[in-house]
């Protein structure tokens, strides 16, 4: 786990677990962890930042030794590491911050009304396994 980064998100969400799903397709340079919010290292790894997911509880990206991503910023930062075409999402970046969080809120308020919701966090395939963690 040593130098990855982390990806905490609703194991729940639909709409998540998809945009997890696709970030793993994509992460040609391993770059990635996973885990959901709800497990005992997502609830782990955000005591420890001090992370109010009342008001985060869709997706935070943890960079080891740097520092955590929330909402657009996370999505972001994600999509840069994928490289490539991705890599041109930053230029969302001179979007200012409130405006991208705006919409991102709206979006995250919505997701289950408009993707649906699990019973319980999505269990990996066993080949997909080691990219999860806890």
């Amino acid at each position: 786990m040593e130098n990855k980064k982390i990806i905490l998100f609703d194991g729940v969400c639909n709409l998540c677990n998809s945009s997890v799903q696709f970030v793993i397709k994509r992460d040609s340079k391993d770059v990635f962890r996973y885990a959901a919010l709800q497990s005992e290292v997502g609830q782990e790894l955000v005591s420890q930042r001090h992370i109010d997911t009342s008001k985060v509880d869709s997706i935070i990206l943890i960079e080891p030794g740097v520092a955590y991503y929330t909402k657009s910023d996370a999505a972001l930062e994600i999509a840069k590491e994928l490289g490539g075409f991705w890599k041109l999402t930053t230029i969302f970046t001179w979007i200012p911050t409130s405006i991208r969080n705006a919409i991102y809120d709206f979006v995250a308020k919505n997701r289950y009304k408009w993707f649906g919701k699990e019973e319980s966090c999505m269990i990996p395939t066993p080949e997909l396994k080691a990219k999860f963690l806890g």
